[in-house]
């Protein structure tokens, strides 16, 4: 006769983990894409192959026995050790070919990134790009994504790669109207930051100037747009303020708000050809913005500033 737990398979396992996540079990059908009678039906399969109850039922939700947490911290460790062996297999590839999966925020991708990566499909025509737009930061350790490109003042330790540069910001305005009823800096109205952008350096100086902002949103793209449309002044990236012909500075530049721009992957992915020639080739072409993007040269015609040095963290990408 075959024992009972020899018929435990991976996605027993699995559904025991979501459970013990979930405390219910729609929610746990839902992070498994299952319905839910399926999952009760399932969860009773496996209390009766181990002869074990795993779960107690309250109205509150199902809780975990001692076996039912043994169960879900192994799957755990299996789930990590599954991750851990595909990004080493996926490290072996020879040439860069296959889906790359990238993350960044908007701002980056309508105001910086998208010519730059149609250049990398054209210099690397076997890699398919998968770009998840995400104002919070993916888990590159679960492979949420392959790389990221962010603005931070600390990437996470877990992470290597290549600090490009600094993004500055300064404070921008509509052009003075040419009938001269343009108020002083003093008279205008604020364009400001919502909650989500409440911990930048430059949504810490707008606050200070409370009294005067009549216009608020969550979103750097929103707030370069509200300047330009003339709800107010406002601080805003150069690189994105600068190429508006609509905006001029009125102040100059503020280092002191800047995050560094950041090219960011996995260690056991660093090596992996398609992650590696991409981030080679990003690092050269934002290397080139670097002025740009630090506010300290006009936005480029064509691309092209010249070499500039980019600052690595250690070991970030080492040789090939």
């Amino acid at each position: 006769m075959r024992e009972p737990y020899k018929n435990l398979a991976w996605d027993d396992f699995r559904l025991v983990k979501a459970v013990a996540e979930a405390r219910t079990l729609p929610a746990a059908a839902s992070l498994l894409g299952l319905n839910h009678s399926t999952v009760f039906r399932r969860l009773g399969q496996i209390e009766a192959a181990l002869g074990a109850t795993l779960f107690e039922r309250h109205r509150a939700g199902y809780a975990a026995t001692a076996a039912g947490e043994e169960m879900a911290a192994l799957a755990a460790r299996l789930d990590a050790d599954i991750t851990s062996f595909t990004r080493k297999v996926a490290g072996q590839e020879v040439s860069p070919s296959g889906e790359l999966r990238v993350t960044t925020t908007d701002t980056l991708l309508v105001h910086l990134l998208t010519p730059l990566l149609v250049r990398f499909r054209e210099a690397c025509p076997d890699v398919r790009l998968d770009i998840v737009v995400a104002n919070e930061a993916l888990n590159l350790s679960k492979r949420d994504a392959d790389v990221a490109i962010r603005a931070s003042t600390s990437p996470p330790e877990t992470l290597v790669g290549r600090r490009v540069a600094p993004i500055a910001w300064a404070l921008y305005g509509r052009p003075p109207a040419s009938d001269g009823t343009s108020r002083g800096l003093a008279e205008a109205d604020w364009v400001g930051f919502g909650e989500a952008l409440g911990s930048l350096g430059a949504a810490k100086a707008t606050a200070a100037q409370r009294h005067r902002v009549v216009y608020k949103v969550n979103t750097v793209l929103g707030l370069a747009e509200a300047v330009e449309s003339g709800a107010g002044i406002g601080y805003v990236p150069c690189f994105i303020a600068d190429a508006r012909p609509g905006l001029v500075r009125l102040s100059e530049p503020r280092l002191d708000f800047a995050d560094d721009l950041w090219l960011l992957t996995h260690p056991d992915l660093r090596r992996q050809p398609r992650v590696r020639s991409f981030l080679d080739f990003m690092g050269r072409e934002l290397g080139l913005l670097r002025g740009f993007l630090a506010g300290d040269r006009p936005p480029p015609a064509d691309g092209a500033l010249g070499p500039e040095t980019n600052t690595e963290r250690a070991g970030a990408f080492g040789p090939s």
